[in-house]
């Protein structure tokens, strides 16, 4: 039901998560029409449905529906997520049934683009460009009730994350035979990580190369001893995030912040 990207970091690059969970995702969404479940998806139990009135699903109707979401907007959280309300996940009191009040959050829809109509079967495909924390669960039940039906998530496929593309990626089944080949059994140490980089490179992206977007910040061997200790620096740099360097040698990621420099993720 659900597919598509998703970066896994690795070593060291776990450290880096906090500069990725920001990150705008693309998806390529299958609404089904008619029909509500429980968990919005088609996963869920079926608990009403509603006539789709076909003069609802011409192209143009559809198309400026899609279009009315474009924009900031506050959602409401489906109950079967991971959100906590009281120390509790929201599943946990839908699988009892238990009602709690859900607060909304702010979200941003940057595009939606609708790829097929299906009047048959009662599906729109369409994608959608949206900002982080963003359920498609629940805007499909909302695209649904603008049409006058009800509605649910039968299909997700998620093609970008941030600069993290689809075309890119591999499979599960393909990462398992980059890891039997390699014999890579309990983790993958560095030791593993410099045999599947010898052949399978491209499947891995490097701290540094995450990065390069960034400026860049030489420091000497005095200044770098204490910079690795967790000293703070005095630099003169604006706020933000920096490449540090030792001479031609790659350090890791430091934040500059009130002209004062401290490390962050050490390679």
């Amino acid at each position: 039901m659900a597919t598509g990207v998703l970066p896994l970091l690795v070593g060291k690059g776990t450290l880096c998560s906090k500069y990725l969970i920001n990150h705008d995702k693309i998806y390529n969404v299958k609404l089904q029409l008619g029909t509500k479940t429980d968990t919005a998806d088609s996963e869920g139990n079926i608990i009403e449905q509603k006539e789709v009135k076909e003069e609802k699903l011409s192209q143009n109707a559809v198309e400026k529906t899609l279009n009315d979401f474009i924009g900031k907007q506050e959602q409401i959280p489906p109950m079967y997520s991971a959100i906590k309300v009281n120390g509790k996940k929201l599943y946990e009191y839908a699988r009892k049934n238990e009602k709690v009040e859900v607060k909304s959050r702010q979200i941003e829809i940057y595009k939606m683009e609708l790829i097929k109509l299906d009047l048959k079967e009662n599906i729109i495909k369409f994608k959608v460009r949206c900002s982080k924390g963003t359920y498609i669960r629940t805007l499909c039940e909302d695209i649904a009730e603008k049409l006058n039906t009800y509605g649910y998530m039968k299909e997700l496929q998620r093609t970008e994350v941030g600069d993290f593309k689809i075309e890119n990626a591999i499979t599960i089944g393909e990462l398992e035979e980059l890891v039997n080949e390699n014999k890579l059994k309990d983790k993958i140490n560095e030791e593993a990580l410099n045999i599947v980089n010898s052949k399978d490179r491209k499947y891995f992206i490097k701290i540094e190369e995450l990065f390069m977007d960034k400026k860049i910040i030489n420091l000497d061997e005095d200044l770098l001893n204490k910079f690795l200790n967790g000293v703070m620096i005095k630099n003169n740099n604006i706020d933000g995030i920096y490449r540090i360097y030792n001479k031609n040698n790659y350090i890791g990621i430091g934040v500059n912040k009130n002209q004062k420099l401290k490390r962050d993720v050490i390679v």
